[in-house]
């Protein structure tokens, strides 16, 4: 398998670990307080405060593309990781791996099944809950 990765990607995991620094957050800061500070210089007008709404604005829209694409990444990346375990755990159900295919209806069906075997567990075989609490019905 190879390692390498694409322009975008590599730009993108850049500029997500970039933006979640805590220098870019001060230069950010610099940026508001010294658009703020100018304010007197400008007359508060409507000009001054369309930049910052504008620059804002612009950055937002570019960050969320990016840091979608590092999630999406590091989503397939984690749902990979526990498809293995599931896969290499004996006793496993493997009708659970790649889950995240499923449409609704199917996973709220698991979903279901589960919640139902973690409501018999906590009954326990003689009426009293794992956790000493009498159990509900």
């Amino acid at each position: 398998m190879s390692r390498e990765q694409g322009f975008f990607p590599r730009f993108a995991n850049w500029s997500a670990t970039a933006a979640g620094r805590p220098l870019t957050f001060t230069l950010a800061a610099a940026v508001v307080a010294g658009w703020a500070i100018s304010g007197p210089v400008f007359g508060f007008s409507d000009t001054w405060q369309l930049v910052i709404n504008t620059g804002t604005t612009i950055v937002t829209f570019l960050m969320v593309f990016l840091i979608q694409n590092t999630q999406n990444r590091d989503g397939e990346a984690m749902q990979v990781k526990l498809d293995e375990l599931i896969r290499s755990i004996e006793g496993a159900q493997n009708a659970l791996l790649d889950l995240e295919a499923l449409d609704v209806k199917d996973l709220d069906g698991f979903r279901d099944d589960y919640q139902r075997l973690a409501r018999e567990a906590r009954r326990g075989n003689d009426g009293v809950a794992v956790d000493g609490r009498p159990s509900a019905p």
